[in-house]
């Protein structure tokens, strides 16, 4: 492996801890009305992704729920998007 391989990969493996960290306490800063690109930008790819509302000619509606978080440990959060929107923020307390 290069000596450039090697940097590279110790600075995503240093770097990487510091990204999640941010995501579990911008979870709290998703409000209504945000585009699903910003959602995705702000806290990243949902961890499970579920479709309510699949059908041609209408407007999609799907579900992304985020895992509890190690700086975060109990809380679920539930987005619901339609037509690629956020209708609806949830944020559960798991035990």
């Amino acid at each position: 492996m290069s000596f450039a391989k090697v940097v590279v990969c110790a600075l995503l493996a240093v770097g990487a801890p510091c990204a999640s960290a941010v995501d579990a306490r911008d979870r709290g800063f998703i409000r209504k009305g945000m585009a699903e690109g910003e959602v995705l930008f702000k806290i990243g790819e949902p961890d499970h992704e579920t479709f309510v509302r699949n059908i041609k000619g209408q407007a999609e509606e799907k579900t992304w729920t985020y895992f509890p978080h190690y700086r975060d440990p109990q809380t679920l959060t539930i987005i619901t998007l339609r037509a690629g929107v956020v209708a609806d923020i949830e944020r559960k307390i798991a035990r």
